[in-house]
């Protein structure tokens, strides 16, 4: 049954752990915005998805579990250990910061509404599961 629900869940799981790791490297840009020589980061959403989904992530795993139920590290390094990328600016700052507050502003939202989505859709997950297990009971 849990590998069924893993199963289910698993992929928004990991989408809502890179969507937060997202976010959080989105608001360090934001907040040194005025930090001279500040690099803004980000990552590729899609490839960070793509390496989370694969097997190699589960393969690199050093934590020993002694049981078969136990969570592995795996789902969490493919989440903590994404390649940044440094934002090329579009209009360079004398100081050296790379931060363009509009491109920050802008993914920040759009990737806290794609972040939003993602708990509605797991939230009707979850309801049609316990609406299955009320009819089935």
């Amino acid at each position: 049954m849990i590998n069924k629900l893993d199963n289910l869940l698993g992929f928004n799981q990991k989408a809502l752990g890179l969507r937060a790791a997202r976010q959080e490297l989105l608001s360090g840009n934001i907040a040194n915005a005025d930090t001279p020589g500040f690099k803004a980061k980000d990552f590729d959403f899609s490839k960070a998805m793509q390496n989370a989904q694969s097997s190699q992530a589960i393969q690199h795993s050093a934590l020993a579990t002694t049981a078969p139920r136990h969570i592995g590290l795996a789902d969490f390094r493919s989440i903590t250990s994404v390649p940044k990328q440094y934002r090329i600016p579009q209009q360079p700052s004398i100081d050296g910061n790379t931060v363009d507050m509009d491109t920050e502003r802008m993914q920040f939202v759009d990737n806290a509404m794609r972040y939003d989505a993602g708990l509605t859709f797991i939230s009707g997950q979850f309801r049609t599961l316990l609406s299955a297990i009320k009819e089935g009971a």
